[in-house]
Order: structure tokens, then sequence, then C-alpha cells
């Protein structure tokens, strides 16, 4: 592996893979920056193969890279995926689903050695983004994240405990009755109440479609890969608690936004 470089070249992120010293080394740059970026990993990669992947993998190997071998997206991102359970001393060959969050997500049934896509959805980091720019003015994502995690989603979610009020819930009372629904408050609540409803609403809806295909596919493991989840505590951390709060068994891989340009390399 030492010779070659994986890159997976997604909606919003480019993700770089390499080997070096015998460790893997990982760099990753918004889209925008690719030119300047590919340009010089062109220059310094010229006795290495090079592997790619990802929506926009045919137009960089047309600019950089024309004699790179393209590996389908879902594939890379299992293959690496399996690569970093066993890398972090995780069982992998139990049946899981896995879940990319990227700027969109996309659900895999794992088991063994064969995987195969099971769901998909436009909600994810793009989402979150997108939003942001509705909602808030900082436009980068982790100050998004950070304005994100310093609001409070029940000055704008409508709550259970809200309906209830006097009388104790039936349920955990800070669950969500309904998304982004105190009409009468959302003119008043800060950008950063707006966010946290926002990635409230995100984690809740992946969480969602995660119980039902676990439950499809007769497993609780669910192990968690993607950009979205990279510096993103407040995200982890709602996933974390309403997929255990469903019975299910969730885990984050620490270098999860890579799968896919590892698994590049690998396959």
């Amino acid at each position: 592996m030492k010779n070659r470089i994986g890159i997976d070249a997604g909606g919003s992120l480019i993700k770089i893979a390499y080997e070096e010293n015998g460790r893997f080394h990982f760099r990753k740059l918004p889209f925008g920056e690719m030119d300047e970026a590919l340009g010089w990993l062109k220059l310094v990669s010229s006795n290495k193969r090079v592997s790619l992947t990802g929506g926009r993998a045919g137009k960089i190997k047309a600019k950089f890279f024309p004699d790179a071998e393209i590996i389908d997206e879902f594939t890379a991102a299992c293959e690496g995926a399996n690569y970093l359970m066993m890398e972090e001393g995780l069982p992998n060959g139990e049946k899981s689903i896995l879940i990319n969050i990227g700027t969109g997500t996309s659900w895999f049934k794992i088991e063994g050695e064969n995987y195969e896509r099971v769901l998909g959805s436009g909600i994810g980091g793009g989402t979150f983004m997108g939003m942001g720019k509705l909602l808030a003015d900082p436009s980068d994502f982790a100050s998004l994240v950070s304005l994100s995690d310093s609001g409070e989603k029940g000055n704008v979610d409508l709550l259970v405990k809200d309906i209830y009020h006097p009388e104790e819930p039936p349920i955990p009372g800070d669950l969500t009755a309904s998304n982004f629904a105190k009409t009468e408050a959302i003119s008043s609540s800060s950008a950063a109440d707006k966010m946290a409803s926002v990635l409230n609403m995100i984690a809740e809806i992946i969480t969602l479609l995660t119980v039902q295909t676990a439950a499809l596919h007769s497993t609780k493991r669910v192990i968690f890969i993607g950009s979205t989840l990279a510096g993103n505590k407040p995200l982890q951390e709602s996933l974390d608690f309403y997929c255990k709060m469903s019975g299910l068994e969730p885990t984050f891989l620490q270098t999860g936004e890579f799968s896919g340009a590892i698994g590049a390399i690998l396959k």
C-alpha cells in the first residue's frame, strides 16, 4: 500500500489517504481548493498509484490523474470501514448497519466481507450547511457546529413537555413533538437556537431511518462514518443518545470520514 494514494471526491470535500512510514496519513480540503492541492499532489506522486472514488472522481481523473483507477464509492466506503474496524479492535464479522453521513446519507448492510447499500437520504451535512446559510451568519462548518452546540432547541421545537404541561408526560419530556413548531417564538429565537434545532432534526431523522433499517435486517449493531461527524460532537452525542434510547448499539469510527479514501487504496 505504501506506493498508493486514495482520493475520495465527494459532494463537498476531497479526502486524501496515503501511506508513509508504515502508517496512513490523511488530509481533507473543500472542493473549491481542488486545483491547488491536487496540482501539488500530482507533482509529488509520480511514482505512486492513485485510486479515486466518489461522485467527482471522473473530473479529477480527467484533469489530474488520467491513469488512475476509479473505485465504486459504496464499495470503497465499506472496504475502508471494515479496515478501520479491524484497526480499532472492533469485531467486523458480525452483521451490522454502516451509516455514512456525508453531504447526504447512505446506509449499508455489512456481514463479513459482504455488503449491500440498502437505503439513502438527502438529509446530511449538505442539509446542515444549507440551513446554516439561511438561518445564521457563520458559513463555515466548524462555526455552525459551535453555534448549534450553544443553542437551545426547545426555543424553536415543540417538545413533549410543552404539550403535556403542567401534567407529567408519559415519555421523556425533552423529546421533540414537532420540529420548528414554536411558530410564535421562532422570530425571537437566536441563530444558535435555530441551528440547534436543525442539528437535532438531522439526528432524529437519521436515527429513525437507522432504527428501521436495523430492524429490517435483524441487527442492533450500527457503525457511523462520514465527514459530517468529524469535529461534530453535538451530532455524535445526539445520534448516540437516540440510538441507545431505541435499543441500538452505536459505534463511531475515529477516522471514519476517510473510509472512502482508504477503501480506494485497499480495493
